[in-house]
């Protein structure tokens, strides 16, 4: 069972998706790759495809092996850029965004 904080931060980001393609694109949950790995989101929008993945906030350590586990993820779709967005529920978290570079891949980080 998938735990509660994220069910909710997605529910809450899915809904915003669904406002922002409008009609325009397509998304699609926990896709699985060839080698029956999940990713969280694949958004097609305007001909292009965004892979996201969702994470809560559970340390740099954590967040460095989803980091790393996002840019395998673009090895497969063949992507240089990716998405990661972390739900942060300590008080004293740090919200933004930020470009960061894992390997040769480039992934823009959000952390609400």
């Amino acid at each position: 069972m998938r735990n509660l904080s994220r069910m909710t931060g997605e529910s809450i980001s899915f809904y915003n998706l669904r406002s922002i393609i409008n009609g325009t694109g397509n998304y699609y949950i926990e896709s699985q790759t060839r080698d029956m790995k999940k990713t969280d989101v694949i958004i097609d929008y305007r001909g292009e495809q965004f892979i996201c993945e969702l994470k809560i906030w559970r340390g740099d350590e954590y967040n460095r092996r989803g980091e790393a586990q996002l840019n395998e993820y673009l090895d497969f779709y063949h992507k240089d850029k990716g998405y990661m967005l972390s739900f942060n529920f300590n008080k004293k978290k740090q919200i933004g965004v930020k470009e960061i570079v894992v390997g040769d891949k480039v992934i823009i980080e959000a952390v609400v």
